[in-house]
């Protein structure tokens, strides 16, 4: 937990109280014009890049010592769907762009908490992780602008007859 609090708070103070946030932000919502402001694009996301290997690293040796071994083949396995809808529960546009790191923490409560209490009602591991893949499939076809199209084209249809 107090890994977890460390690297939160200097994440938090990289990019909000740094230039380096809003470097991140203007190369997710369009990197092209980021490029034509004169913020070289390739260094931020080298920069974002790394960071999140350096997180991953850190994650990676927090696991280890909770099982107090390295299996290298499963210790992280599908753990990427819970990071996914941690960070779209906290918020976080699937497109790129805006991002808020404390919505993303309540984000990845929730989805522990969701997963703690499916464990607890007896509800198996591959049945979980299959219902949290259609969660990520529904939340990312919500966030498409050809769904939200589609919808708001037959809801238009529906009100003129």
């Amino acid at each position: 937990l107090y890994i977890v609090a460390f690297v939160l708070l200097v994440t938090w103070l990289l990019t909000r109280k740094t230039a380096i946030g809003m470097f991140i932000e203007s190369v997710g919502i369009n990197f092209r014009s980021s490029y034509f402001s004169g913020i070289n694009e390739k260094n931020i996301k080298l920069m974002a890049y790394t960071f999140c290997g350096l997180c991953a690293g850190i994650a990676g040796l927090v696991a280890c010592s909770n099982i107090k071994t390295s299996d290298a083949n499963n210790i992280g396995l599908v753990m990427e769907l819970d990071a996914i809808l941690a960070v779209v529960i906290g918020g976080t546009s699937m497109a790129g762009g805006r991002f808020n790191l404390l919505a993303s923490v309540v984000g990845a409560l929730v989805m522990q908490a969701v997963t703690q209490s499916m464990y607890a009602r007896g509800v198996p591991a591959f049945a979980l992780q299959a219902i949290k893949a259609v969660v990520v499939i529904i939340v990312i076809l919500l966030f498409s602008e050809q769904v939200r199209g589609f919808v708001q084209g037959f809801g238009s249809k529906r009100k003129e007859v």
